[in-house]
């Protein structure tokens, strides 16, 4: 079928008509229901293929966020407004406790691929126990996924862009996209002074908006004739720049379990990418190419270009913060649905 853009709504087809098994995405359903997720979506071609749950309820999306914002600095880059070899210094974006002199010559660029070696408390603070010893790393020479630079990012591109991140997100991305459950009032910044001035700029969205986001992704930022993202900005985000075994702390991603799945995700700028299988060899098959955005407790958006696919899972945080669906899980119900291809099924 001639892939297509959602308008007002996603179009729904069935799974025979893109070469899918619905046979074999109903047993994609039934494991769902053991599990505490809350919605999932499968997309292949800008079609519809499979709704689990409540997918127009909105809810936190956690570190997916940070894909999100990667997305969003992309236009101001291009434009000029921002700098990627500025230092945090350059840029204001001393905290509580100042700088050490080795921090100071860290980048946006190095904060955004989150090897900054900026080790400084974070407003939200699963992370920080793992932290190494401030100065301990000079920038750009170790990856250490933690939420200082991840907050400093939002803190930096509303200094250099001159407007709130969700009006930008509001204006750059959820209108063009036509996103059907998007409320900007839902937005907020999430702030624990005195630890740090940089709050968490958590974002609420819903399943189906959230997989918009990854159809954009996978055309790489052109949206029906309109180009939202600059050209080529998809492809440098989800470019591996730190590979799977040079991941910390394991299990990176709010407790994801990184180190416990067979498949392995390295990190670009502000998203996963897939780096390698367990065995020895090319990087073949349906994971080919593949990137994902990835939150704790269970939220995901995976980008799959060699199928021409996007898959959306949800946990509802909001109403209680202890269900949890591991990547390991999560990597269980994508290999049910990849494994539902039946070629010429009718």
């Amino acid at each position: 079928m001639k892939p297509v853009f959602p308008g007002a709504n996603w179009e729904r087809v069935k799974p025979e008509a893109v070469s899918t098994s619905s046979a074999r995405l109903e047993v994609l359903r039934s494991w769902l229901k053991t599990q505490k997720t809350t919605a999932m979506m499968i997309v292949v071609g800008g079609r519809s293929i499979f709704e689990y749950g409540d997918i127009t309820k909105i809810s936190k999306v956690a570190s997916v966020r940070k894909s999100i914002l990667a997305m969003l600095y992309g236009k101001y880059v291009a434009e000029g407004k921002i700098d990627l070899n500025m230092t945090v210094k350059e840029l204001g974006l001393d905290d509580v406790k100042p700088f050490l002199p080795i921090e100071e010559r860290a980048t946006l660029l190095q904060i955004l691929t989150a090897r900054s070696g900026i080790y400084h408390e974070s407003a939200n603070a699963g992370l920080n126990a793992a932290n190494p010893q401030r100065g301990s790393h000079a920038p750009g020479t170790y990856f250490q996924y933690q939420n200082w630079d991840f907050n400093a990012a939002g803190t930096a591109f509303e200094k250099l862009v001159g407007r709130d991140l969700y009006d930008v997100l509001e204006s750059d991305l959820a209108k063009p996209l036509e996103m059907q459950d998007f409320d900007r009032r839902r937005q907020k910044k999430i702030t624990s002074m005195p630890q740090s001035v940089h709050p968490e700029y958590a974002m609420y969205l819903s399943t189906r908006d959230m997989a918009r986001l990854g159809f954009l992704m996978l055309r790489k930022g052109q949206w029906n004739g309109r180009q939202l993202l600059p050209p080529g900005w998809s492809e440098r985000i989800t470019t591996l720049v730190t590979h799977d075994d040079q991941i910390r702390p394991e299990g990176a991603g709010g407790g994801l379990g990184l180190a416990t799945v067979p498949q392995r995700w390295g990190y670009g700028m502000l998203w996963w990418v897939w780096d390698a299988p367990a065995t020895p060899g090319a990087i073949t098959g349906p994971y080919s190419g593949a990137y994902m955005a990835m939150g704790s407790n269970g939220q995901f958006i995976v980008v799959l270009p060699a199928a021409d696919a996007v898959v959306v899972h949800k946990v509802d945080i909001d109403a209680d913060e202890t269900p949890d669906v591991s990547l390991g899980e999560f990597m269980t119900s994508l290999g049910i649905y990849l494994e539902s291809y039946c070629g010429d099924c009718k």
